[in-house]
């Protein structure tokens, strides 16, 4: 018989599974060929004019980046991250609005020559609680407000070379909270024809697997008793979340691999000697579809509804607090004409597939993308073995390697923007692929 171990302590998890992922992504990743794109988009000499423009903000952007870091500010109070990048604008002449859309910490600058489509650059600022900027969104912002400093200096050279309009929209609140829907309610979307970003991660990678994501609050109503005088006289709703807690555990072995369910009993009884009369499931639902998630949802659902069933106990569902996030829709025009530009840049993104779509996280920018064409495709930041979330991202975000990451994805950005305003026949099929998809959903109301 082996020793027990040390109880104290936990164990140390196993990391053979991401050892394998990373053999298994290297593998796929020799095989990917270079991209290419049978739209020209751009001409040399405007994309030439952007990488200039990036270059002569680069100092102030890698300013924005550190400024943004070291605020950290989180969900709807980005009030000093927002001032930052609006002081940056207005010092390069931008006229800018923030306070938009019901949203206090939005932001709104435009450039062109107000005919024509319109591309809108999406920044993220917000930081995760206690942790910081562990998804990198200060990268996100520099990288945004760069590509749209480019294009307008681009503009104010020359106003026939930006033959459209570029819209930089701030959208705080991404963790947790959809910001971008609650703006996209407001009409922050309204007029614009597609919408980009980038995002920072352990690879350079065009296309990955972005999950839906709903959150559902299920709050148990019992009788209190005495525990042990009288326990018949009482209704456990700790025994409801305990059963809709492993009521989930169960309905993992029958979904989708690629969905995902994670809760907490956030409030579970104060004593052990009285019958709880009051208890609380908090609960993620993802999944790789609309459909998928839909389904799930309702399945979800049931599971609450059945656990107050078996202990007599009152139940109120409650979901999407905030709003749910959509998956992420990609765009196959714009994606390749992101990764032709990011090659020029010594960068080799990966195509859809190479990385391993086990390991997927949410974004409420999937909701963007099913209102209107868009792409989010993700810029090496940090060593691939450096999750998100984790302070070891944070302090990635502010490296050298960030640096260069937020200013490479500038560029990428910037001449994307372009080639859409100025290749018509790349817009008509960047149009064309997204009414393929499904076009356009009503993402307020779809899981009404």
């Amino acid at each position: 018989m082996s020793e027990i171990r040390d109880l104290s302590q936990p164990t140390v998890p196993n990391a053979s599974y991401l050892d394998q992922i990373a053999a298994e992504t290297q593998t796929r990743s020799e095989r990917a060929g270079e991209w290419s794109s049978e739209f020209s988009g751009a001409p040399e000499s405007s994309t030439a004019g952007l990488a200039a423009g990036l270059e002569a903000a680069r100092s102030d952007l890698d300013r924005l980046l550190h400024t943004i870091h070291s605020l950290a500010e989180t969900a709807f109070v980005e009030y000093e991250s927002v001032s930052a990048i609006a002081s940056l604008l207005r010092s390069r002449g931008v006229e800018v609005e923030t306070g938009l859309y019901g949203v206090e910490t939005s932001l709104r600058a435009t450039t062109g020559n107000g005919d024509g489509r319109t591309i809108a650059i999406l920044a993220e600022y917000d930081a995760l609680p206690e942790i910081g900027h562990a998804c990198g969104h200060n990268l996100i912002a520099a990288s945004g407000v760069g590509a749209f400093l480019a294009l307008h200096a681009l503009w104010e050279r020359d106003p026939s070379a930006v033959p459209g309009n570029v819209v930089l929209l701030g959208t705080p609140a991404e963790e947790g909270h959809s910001g971008k829907e609650v703006m996209a309610r407001s009409g922050a979307f309204e007029g614009i024809d597609a919408a980009i970003m980038v995002h920072g991660y352990g690879y350079d990678c065009a296309e990955q697997v972005w999950l839906g994501r709903r959150l559902l609050t299920v709050n148990y109503s019992g009788i209190a008793a005495h525990a042990s005088a009288q326990p018949f006289m009482g209704r456990n709703a700790l025994d409801a979340a305990n059963l809709f807690y492993q009521g989930l555990g169960l309905i993992r072995q029958q979904m989708p691999p690629i969905s995902r369910l994670h809760a907490v009993i956030a409030d579970g009884g104060t004593r052990p000697s009285i019958i709880t009369e009051a208890a609380t499931v908090q609960c993620y639902v993802r999944s790789k579809f609309p459909e998928t998630l839909k389904e799930l949802s309702d399945r979800v659902e049931d599971a609450a509804k059945g656990a107050a069933l078996m202990t007599g106990t009152g139940v109120e569902v409650d979901w999407d607090e905030h709003p749910p996030s959509l998956p992420v829709r990609t765009n196959s025009a714009l994606t390749q004409r992101w990764a032709v530009h990011e090659e020029t840049q010594g960068r080799t993104p990966l195509p859809g597939g190479v990385l391993d779509e086990s390991i997927a996280a949410s974004t409420d920018f999937g909701n963007v993308s099913y209102r209107i064409p868009g792409i989010h495709p993700l810029i090496k930041t940090a060593d691939s073995e450096v999750a998100l979330h984790t302070r070891e991202f944070a302090a990635a975000s502010i490296t050298p390697a960030a640096e260069a990451a937020a200013h490479d994805a500038g560029y990428g950005l910037a001449c994307t923007a372009l080639d859409f305003l100025v290749d018509d026949d790349l817009a008509a099929e960047v149009v064309a692929e997204f009414e393929r998809d499904g076009g356009a959903v009503d993402v307020e109301n779809y899981f009404n």
